[in-house]
């Protein structure tokens, strides 16, 4: 779609023009089968969004990777709106490390955007020799024609909070960016804002961890804040026991010095800030309480936020509650008092008929229907969301990490997990479940699998940071 912009490199000059850009017509997502039984590689497939289309919500190509249990997880680009102007530089090839293998394939999306193909596969020895990690989860791109792919841990399964550095052109290890001894102790996702010579990471857990136990202090807690230009750590945010910190985001309008963390555990959204001495703060302005049930691991179930995005022009903060179901949409003109003005629920562990009885609940004056589409229950709850440019749909994917799916959710793993859309008011908020929609990844030529983070060829509200 950079097409459209005649001579000025990949991506847009704003966020705001980003949001007049053209509708997504197809999606990538990654389609995971380790954990499932069924002894496939994972792939990536490409969905038809288009409502003209004649294969509109169907998987129109899937391209296979060379081996068996990598965990794809989450994906980015070769380079994006940070190399806005840079006419040299197109969005071509889509980043995908592998959570579990460590191993990280580039797939080349230009030459056919509908039908991805290898470029070129970086093997898990390459990055544990060169830079000392593995478990490499979020890929960014560099204004400096770099990529950034943070990790959480080192090759012997310990968490270690440190980044690869990749070159732009030949996909090469570099090396790693981080500078100095004093490295965090896990890793996950990361934002950088250069206007404000930062970067903040967040950390999940030790890659080696079992889900049966979350309260084992091996869960993250904090927010990292890292100098920009030393690329050294400089500040650790607290933000509670077992908090479990994962997406980061910076408002998008790159002169904002603040933005919003989700934490799953707490379910607590919490806004980061710049302060007036230059050090980094953070305040919890969002609570979804817990609710009191019979019937499973706990007494307490927390919502478990898992992913949280903010639209482009910085109006609306959306985030999934994978346990209790619903995913909610506020108002944030006042960033630091969010205001609740859409929610929908699709599945969750407490629908009313299920085996899970709600006895206290702070919020819901009785337990949610179960969520049908097209005749297909849902099972498992809202998980990895991705908003349109214009802001106006909202995609929503249902598996979260292969491990706790098969955990918290089995009959996700056995049914496939889906794809939805909804439908947004962008003008008072809202939330609307879209019933034309669906893509069941359930009826997949090998049996059913786990299809998880959603991308789009010219780049989205998650993956463009604007410098």
């Amino acid at each position: 779609s950079s097409a459209k912009c005649g001579a000025c490199g990949p991506g847009y000059k704003t966020p705001l023009d980003a949001m007049k850009g053209p509708r997504e017509e197809i999606v990538y997502l990654p389609c995971i089968y380790r954990n499932t039984g069924i002894e496939k590689p994972d792939y990536l497939a490409t969905v038809d969004v288009d409502p003209k289309s004649s294969h509109y919500c169907q998987v129109i190509h899937r391209l296979p990777m060379p081996n068996l249990r990598d965990e794809l997880h989450h994906s980015g680009w070769n380079t994006c709106s940070s190399s806005f102007g840079d006419v040299t530089k197109k969005r071509n090839r889509l980043l995908l490390p592998s959570l579990i293998s460590s191993r990280i394939y580039v797939v080349d999306v230009g030459t056919d955007m509908r039908a991805p193909r290898i470029h070129k596969m970086i093997e898990p020895v390459d990055v544990f020799w060169k830079c000392g990690l593995a478990n490499p989860h979020t890929t960014h791109c560099l204004g400096n024609g770099e990529i950034m792919i943070s990790s959480m841990g080192d090759p012997s399964g310990n968490g270690k909070g440190g980044f690869i550095l990749l070159d732009g052109e030949t996909f090469e290890v570099k090396g790693n960016w981080e500078k100095g001894s004093n490295l965090p102790a896990l890793g996950y996702d990361f934002w950088y804002q250069p206007r404000h010579n930062v970067l903040m990471s967040t950390e999940w857990g030790i890659p080696k961890f079992d889900p049966a136990d979350l309260k084992t202090g091996s869960y993250g807690r904090h927010i990292n804040v890292w100098d920009w230009t030393t690329h050294v750590f400089t500040q650790s945010i607290d933000l509670g026991e077992d908090s479990i910190p994962l997406e980061i985001r910076f408002l998008h309008n790159p002169d904002a010095a603040e933005g919003y963390v989700g934490c799953a555990l707490s379910s607590a959204i919490h806004r980061f800030y710049k302060t007036g001495n230059g050090t980094w703060a953070a305040e919890k302005v969002v609570q979804v309480p817990s609710k009191k049930v019979n019937g499973w691991l706990f007494p307490d179930m927390p919502g478990f936020i898992t992913d949280i995005l903010i639209s482009l022009d910085d109006r609306f903060l959306y985030f999934s509650n994978w346990l209790h179901g619903d995913i909610r949409q506020y108002d944030i003109s006042n960033t630091r008092k969010p205001r609740l003005v859409g929610q929908v629920f699709l599945g969750g562990k407490i629908p009313r008929d299920g085996p899970i009885v709600v006895v206290e609940d702070q919020e819901l004056k009785c337990q949610p229907e179960p969520f049908v589409i097209k005749g297909k229950r849902v099972q498992g709850g809202p998980q990895m969301i991705q908003l349109s440019l214009d802001g106006k749909r909202l995609y929503v994917s249902t598996s979260l990490y292969s491990a706790w799916d098969k955990q918290f959710y089995p009959d996700l793993v056995k049914e496939g997990s889906v794809m939805l859309q909804i439908d947004v008011d962008t003008e008072k908020g809202g939330l609307k479940v879209n019933k034309n929609f669906l893509v069941d990844f359930g009826k997949e030529p090998d049996g059913p699998v786990l299809a998880h983070e959603i991308r789009y060829p010219g780049g989205d509200c998650s993956s463009d940071i604007w410098i």
